[in-house]
């Protein structure tokens, strides 16, 4: 500034001396809301140059009730830890127009304006897998297709699952279902290794997830996201397959009350309805007797689907989810990543607030069934085999699109009847004469 003349050799001299004065952010006076209030008023900002004249009127997307859940749950999910340095953000978008509805960037606005919600870029983890999981179904697989040869894949990433053999042997083989629903690496692995990354990052970037790394651990959630980004990505599954744009801003009106911004819904189609609904079924069962399974008995018994995500070392705990009416996503970790605890899993740290979140929500937008396209079949299988069920067998409904195969094999772990033992026996001699004359 000197050498530029503006100002003199004397001030220059005391500026050097003078001790520095940290103050508070104007913004900070009034906390409630801070984080909301202050990436509105960034928004105004990036628009129309400077804060908006207290004549103009502003139309925005944020529902109070809403934002006094997200803040309540955001803050009483991080008290029950007693860490004062973790950190956690939440945003909440309406799925069938990306409004958002709510949004917390972090503990405390006095003490850290900084919005994590939409600044914070991490590792989002198995909360990625679900994109790499509609993209399989988009191109000819099913929830019921097999994934093999997985006990040789090296794992990758910690697993969300303890094994479910009490032996602690390795699965060879998971249909996409059961691999989402326990959140399998390996499987993840396998299928990224089938399909290739190009439809995956396609896909991604579609959804509005861009520059991620095309590397063989893409499945596994290691590129980097915002909050904000994840959350909106996951509308496409409860609205239909539809991409969405986060939109805060609807309507500016200056003082004439003339419309000097009129922001409108922008939605594209990105993978059918029946994939969606595929993968909206799918990741109910990840609520309902997955790694979310503990959502249920925290109040969140209406229809819902999501996805936990837990990063290398426990540094990002992450849980994203919908109903028909809300998609909420939830991160929770440090500012200067390191580990938040020793089993410091998604579905322990993220998942209890969104939970509390949603069972808040519900009474302010009730959600209701998702609605089932009229292109896809219903078929009973075996929910622990995925094969035609038998006498014994607990069952489940799997929803099949055009093309997709329905297993013709019956179930080999539950007993069933004699005759259904009889026709078992028969099939697998039949698969057995099969493979010699091959």
């Amino acid at each position: 500034m000197r050498e530029e003349g503006f100002i003199t050799a004397d001030e220059e001299r005391r500026a050097q001396v003078a001790r520095f004065s940290i103050r508070p952010y104007p913004g900070t006076a009034n906390p409630r809301a801070g984080y909301a209030k202050e990436y509105l008023r960034q928004l105004f900002r990036d628009r129309f140059g400077g804060d908006h004249p207290p004549d103009w009127q502003v139309r925005t997307t944020f529902v109070p009730e809403l934002q006094d859940a997200a803040e309540r749950a955001v803050g009483d999910g991080l008290r029950r830890f007693n860490r004062p340095a973790l950190q956690a953000a939440l945003v909440v978008l309406d799925p069938k127009t990306g409004d958002i509805l709510a949004l917390v960037g972090g503990r405390d606005f006095r003490q850290s304006p900084y919005n994590r919600a939409v600044r914070s870029r991490r590792q989002p983890g198995s909360a990625f897998k679900p994109f790499l999981f509609a993209a399989a179904l988009e191109r000819g697989y099913s929830p019921v297709s097999v994934l093999e040869g997985l006990a040789t894949i090296k794992p990758q990433g910690p697993d969300e699952w303890a094994p479910r053999n009490a032996s602690g042997e390795t699965p060879d083989a998971l249909t996409l279902r059961a691999a989402l629903i326990e959140s399998n690496n390996r499987a993840a692995t396998a299928l990224q290794q089938q399909l290739g990354s190009r439809p995956v990052l396609r896909l991604a970037s579609n959804v509005g997830m861009h520059d991620l790394p095309d590397v063989p651990s893409l499945s596994l959630g290691t590129g980097l996201v915002t909050p904000l980004e994840l959350t909106t990505a996951f509308a496409v599954f409860p609205n239909g397959g539809y991409a969405v744009r986060p939109r805060a801003l609807v309507r500016v009106l200056d003082a004439d009350g003339t419309i000097v911004m009129d922001n409108d819904v922008v939605t594209e189609r990105v993978i059918s309805q029946e994939a969606a609904y595929q993968m909206v079924s799918m990741l109910s069962d990840v609520l309902d007797r997955g790694t979310a399974a503990a959502a249920r008995s925290w109040g969140v018994r209406f229809p819902s689907g999501g996805k936990t995500g837990t990063t290398d070392d426990f540094k990002d705990a992450w849980f994203v989810g919908f109903s028909s009416s809300v998609v909420a996503g939830v991160w929770v970790g440090y500012d200067q990543p390191r580990t938040i605890a020793e089993s410091g899993y998604g579905s322990r740290y993220a998942l209890p607030n969104w939970s509390d979140f949603m069972r808040r929500s519900a009474r302010r937008r009730p959600p209701a069934a998702f609605a089932r396209p009229s292109g896809l079949r219903e078929e009973l299988l075996c929910s622990v085999s995925y094969l035609r069920p038998v006498e014994q067998c607990p069952t489940y409904t799997e929803y099949l699109k055009e093309g997709d195969d329905a297993p013709g094999r019956l179930c080999t772990i539950h007993r069933g009847s004699l005759k259904q033992q009889i026709r078992r026996g028969l099939e697998g001699l039949l698969g057995k004469l099969r493979g010699i004359f091959r």
